[in-house]
């Protein structure tokens, strides 16, 4: 695909990440002609992100489009596409690329039995639908799985929205998406629960305190990796675990399971790095294994 082959393109569905899509389809020039919006939410997302674009049901945004684009829940994703190719609307020569992170290609089966060609397009980044999340996909990773013959359109779509194509194998795409969703949707929990328990113990601004601390732990953990760690784990400071777990356990229940588990990782990664040595090690791992009704709550 060269700068040249521009797109009359369908959206399915202009949800938070279907109507980004298509705004920055259409700034790389392709045509974005039609969309489907249920809800008062999505339409009003269309109405912000691709203007231009008729709102019409799914055969009919299928039946438009050369590139079709299936931003749509993965639970909904196979069935809208055996839906769309056993009624006629998934033709040869049509390009089909769903945005699920979860599946691959398998899920589109229905379409290249069509004889379509099929694109498996996952942009790493989280979406609110505001007109900040466009600005967004500058620069960030798609995780891309397609037949060898569809590679190169679906490299050529990633790299004209401003990102960066990585190459995901078929059987590894649930692999893929579980560390997406390891580092990114539980950094929410920890962050938030962090926030809790820094409220609890009488801090008024929890949100600003942990602000410059974990930007800064996460800008080191993504140029340092484990060589990043610090605190009481990373020392084998026993003693201070074991008050941490205390005070949890009395004001904080909840977060005790989450916490044990997450400082048992960290020592096991911390002794791997060589960061903590195996003798070091002997008392945090006796802190943390000798809580079993905590660990149950």
């Amino acid at each position: 695909m060269t700068n040249a082959a521009r797109l009359t393109v369908g959206i399915i569905s202009a949800g938070r990440v279907g109507s980004v899509l298509g705004a920055a389809l259409a700034r790389a020039g392709h045509h974005v002609i039609a969309a489907t919006a249920v809800s008062d939410a999505s339409r009003d997302r269309a109405g912000r992100f691709i203007p231009q674009a008729e709102l019409a049901p799914a055969e009919r945004v299928a039946d438009l489009a050369e590139l079709l684009v299936l931003a749509v829940p993965d639970d909904t994703l196979p069935g809208l596409v055996k839906g769309l190719a056993d009624t006629g609307h998934l033709v040869p020569g049509r390009i089909v690329a769903h945005t699920s992170g979860a599946h691959g290609i398998g899920v589109l089966r229905p379409a290249t039995d069509a004889g379509a060609l099929a694109l498996a397009l996952h942009p790493a980044m989280t979406f609110t639908g505001r007109a900040e999340d466009l600005d967004r996909l500058a620069g960030i990773s798609w995780g891309v799985t397609s037949h060898e013959d569809a590679r190169v359109v679906g490299e050529a779509l990633v790299v004209e929205m401003g990102g960066e194509p990585e190459f995901i194998a078929e059987h590894r795409r649930a692999l893929y998406h579980a560390g997406l969703t390891h580092g990114a949707n539980h950094l929410v929990t920890l962050v938030n629960e962090a926030c809790d328990i820094l409220r609890a113990s009488g801090v008024l601004m929890p949100e600003r305190m942990l602000g410059p601390l974990l930007s800064a732990a996460l800008d080191n953990t993504l140029r340092l990796g484990d060589a990043a760690l610090t605190g009481p784990v990373s020392r084998g400071d026993a003693g201070t675990v074991a008050a941490h777990l205390s005070a949890l356990a009395e004001t904080a229940p909840d977060s005790v399971a989450a916490y044990l588990a997450l400082a048992r990782r960290t020592a096991d990664r911390a002794i791997d790095a060589h960061r903590l040595s195996p003798e070091a090690a002997e008392p945090l791992l006796g802190v943390l294994a000798d809580r079993p009704q905590e660990a149950s709550q």
